[in-house]
């Protein structure tokens, strides 16, 4: 599998490099962005995802794009690590782990509060680093992949760099640097944290983040703390696995993210070779080359995608007000999901696809515990926020559950099985609506997957 690379700024502002392809090209311009992506969380927490900071421009090099099976690698039980103190002035544990079978540079961004004393290193397949962060610490992890450094970390091991244009990650590349100082190039799967949300600074508000596009699976586990053990793993355990080779069947998941009492509501409806074609053909980051005038009509022909897809979202390719839910669109309003953020939705359902997917992509917890981000998990997609809106809901609002309620729905496998909403449904039932060009292209997608229309 390929390596794959994010950042963030680690010195207060988000920002990171918007990739644009040229019509006809795999030239891709990287350059300040107008997203300025909102995640307007409820409880008036708002998170904004500021301008992407310019970079140089990235050539696809498709020899560093691996065209073998991923190895599948299996998610351990992270249940038993020492619970996090709940107290204001004890530092917060952030644990990273590589499941992927290679090496990967995890970056880490901090927007407020004291960081962990990094902003990106190497992590070995099978490998955790635990770090350290302030209680109002808020920030952002992600991964970047087949990366190659000088000895000093400071830039790539020669001038070209991995993709001829200087970058020192294929993906994700922090202006060459290992320490990240900057966010990373999109497109990048995010793990974001606020630890210290809400009115009153008492709430814990994290969310997985596909805004900015997706390149690695990724699963935030909660680790309890001393006055947070009452929260049940399966309403806070999220996953987004979206990847080829990665998906498992619902039986073969569970101990990773939650236990035998506390049944894991999981998106059911996705396979491996849907997951590998899930990307809209013209937001691939590399797409595949095409025989003859190199012209990528949509749909894609049936051409065989590489197993590492990274995948830009709308925003990050266009930049445009509309996808990026800026300017006149900076209101819910206004600013529409597009194919992309139904798509991501479809494979992810707790993951935010656009800036205004707050209710079904924004979990809110009371403060305490620590965390862990786990790159590469297998299994499945989490549905946790669908199937437990109201329970969540009682706990971001009151601190509290009852035990009735535990009973009733958090401990009623009939209940999940019974409610948890299908994520691939049709765009109306998931409430996505899509624009009239977007809406025929996926009435086209259908046709030509059934074999009733011929491209």
């Amino acid at each position: 599998m390929a390596r794959i690379n994010n950042i963030y700024d680690t010195r207060g502002d988000v920002s990171g490099a918007i990739a644009r392809r040229e019509s006809g090209q795999q030239l891709r311009r990287r350059r300040q962005s107008p997203c300025n992506h909102h995640h307007h969380h409820y409880h008036h927490h708002h998170s904004r995802h500021l301008g992407r900071l310019a970079g140089a421009a990235a050539v696809l090099a498709p020899f560093l794009l691996l065209h073998q099976y991923p190895q599948v690698v299996h998610a351990q039980n992270y249940t038993n690590t020492t619970a996090a103190d709940s107290s204001p002035k004890t530092p917060i544990p952030l644990i990273v782990t590589n499941q992927c079978p290679d090496m990967i540079w995890p970056g880490i961004g901090t927007q407020n509060g004291i960081g962990p004393g990094t902003g990106g290193f190497a992590l070995a397949g099978g490998m955790s680093k635990e770090m350290f962060v302030s209680p109002d610490w808020q920030g952002r992890v992600w991964g970047r992949t087949n990366c190659s450094f000088n000895g000093a970390g400071t830039g790539p091991s020669n001038l070209n760099g991995v993709n001829g244009n200087g970058a020192a990650c294929l993906t994700g590349d922090c202006f060459g640097r290992l320490d990240c100082e900057f966010t990373g190039q999109v497109p990048t799967t995010l793990a974001e944290f606020n630890l210290i949300g809400g009115m009153d600074g008492k709430q814990t508000f994290y969310d997985i983040s596909l805004v900015d596009g997706y390149n690695l699976p990724l699963a935030i586990v909660y680790h309890p703390a001393r006055n947070t053990t009452w929260i049940p793993p399966n309403l806070t355990n999220c996953a987004c696995i979206a990847s080829y080779g990665y998906l498992a069947e619902p039986s073969r998941t569970g101990l990773a993210y939650t236990n035998a009492s506390y049944p894991m509501p999981y998106e059911a409806d996705q396979t491996n070779q849907k997951v590998a074609n899930w990307c809209p053909w013209d937001l691939q980051e590399y797409p595949p080359s095409k025989p003859g005038d190199g012209i990528y009509p949509y749909p894609d022909d049936n051409i065989e995608r590489p197993v590492f897809d990274p995948c830009l979202s709308a925003c990050s390719a266009t930049n445009a007000p509309e996808d990026c839910c800026t300017g006149d669109y900076d209101h819910p309003a206004a600013c529409k999901p597009s194919l992309y953020s139904y798509m991501a939705k479809s494979v992810c359902p707790d993951a935010y696809s656009y800036a205004f997917d707050d209710q079904t992509s924004t979990f809110i917890i009371p403060t305490g515990g620590g965390w862990e981000i786990v790159f590469c998990p297998e299994g499945r997609s989490t549905d946790i926020l669908a199937t437990f809106g109201p329970q969540l809901q009682q706990i971001a609002s009151g601190g509290s559950i009852s035990e009735e309620v535990l009973e009733s729905y958090v401990r009623n496998k009939t209940f999940i099985e019974s409610t948890h909403p299908s994520a691939a449904g049709d765009a109306a039932s998931a409430g996505v609506v899509l624009r009239p060009m977007e809406a025929w292209a996926l009435v086209l997608v259908v046709l030509v997957v059934m074999g009733l229309v011929m491209i």
